[in-house]
């Protein structure tokens, strides 16, 4: 089962870190940044991030799972963690990851 295919659990335990280099190789992008995996996107305009910001917010409702957004003019850098894990990295953290890719991909046709 691909991580598209997933869905958030409640309550994930932390990842040992020797199950992360597999995960992170699943969502190209993305990279590990004290504690969280982030991922900056660009876009053409203010217009297309924060279209893009509400998606993330849709999205991270939808999986009970919530990154932090960081919004500037034309880009929005995400960063995942999992705040009951104890700010670890989850599975969460990578379902998410591999969604919000998949939400940056079906922008305007990209």
């Amino acid at each position: 089962m691909t991580l598209l295919d997933q869905h958030s659990v409640h309550g994930a335990p932390a990842l040992p870190a020797d199950a992360i280099p597999a995960l992170l190789a699943q969502v190209p992008g993305w990279q590990p940044v004290d504690g969280v995996i982030a991922r900056e996107f660009t876009f053409r305009d203010y217009r297309e991030t924060i279209a893009f910001v509400n998606a993330v917010a849709w999205l991270a409702e939808g999986e009970n799972h919530h990154p932090d957004l960081t919004v500037a003019y034309r880009r929005c850098t995400v960063a995942c963690t999992t705040h009951s894990a104890g700010g670890a990295l989850s599975l969460n953290d990578f379902i998410c990851a591999a969604k919000i890719d998949a939400l940056y991909a079906q922008r305007a046709g990209a």
